[in-house]
């Protein structure tokens, strides 16, 4: 226990606040160099239980071409997570948001992600002042083509 909080990977006052709810599922956003991942992680006493995981890796299969890891590839992979669990219980139950130990920062990537989780339908209790606006998700500020892009992966995700 004290490896992870010494090693600055696990803050265990704000994991135990976030799992005293222990019926409830959560929405866990963790950004790595390269990739951002998005899971529902139900908490069990034997270790948490991965419900459901998007990876913006996946983005490949979509024809996306560019970084994996900024803005609208997050709002992308929150996207994803969503349609793969639109057909089950967690549509209609409100998860809290865990970030674990990254800072939170308006407009931020984890932000991106969670706007695509909450347009795909999924119920998460938020701020609308935090998430990205609309060109930084459409992918604006970095290139037209990224925009273009953005465009045609997204409708290919809500297809499937």
């Amino acid at each position: 226990m004290m490896r992870r909080r010494m090693e600055n990977k696990t803050d265990y006052k704000k994991r135990l606040k976030l799992l005293s709810n222990a019926n409830k599922s959560r929405l866990v956003i963790r950004r790595s160099n390269k990739y951002i991942i998005s899971q529902i992680i139900k908490y069990n006493e034997k270790g948490d239980i991965t419900l459901a995981e998007s990876n913006s890796k996946e983005l490949k299969k979509f024809g996306w071409k560019f970084s994996c890891k900024n803005i609208p590839s997050a709002y992308l992979t929150g996207l994803i997570l969503g349609k793969k669990v639109a057909n089950e219980k967690f549509l209609g139950q409100e998860m809290p948001l865990d970030i674990g130990r990254f800072l939170s920062v308006k407009n931020s990537r984890l932000y991106g992600c969670l706007k695509g989780c909450l347009d795909s339908g999924l119920k998460i209790p938020c701020s609308v002042d935090i998430l990205p606006s609309d060109d930084r998700i459409h992918g604006k500020h970095i290139s037209d083509e990224v925009s273009i892009e953005f465009e045609k992966v997204k409708e290919k995700i809500s297809k499937t």
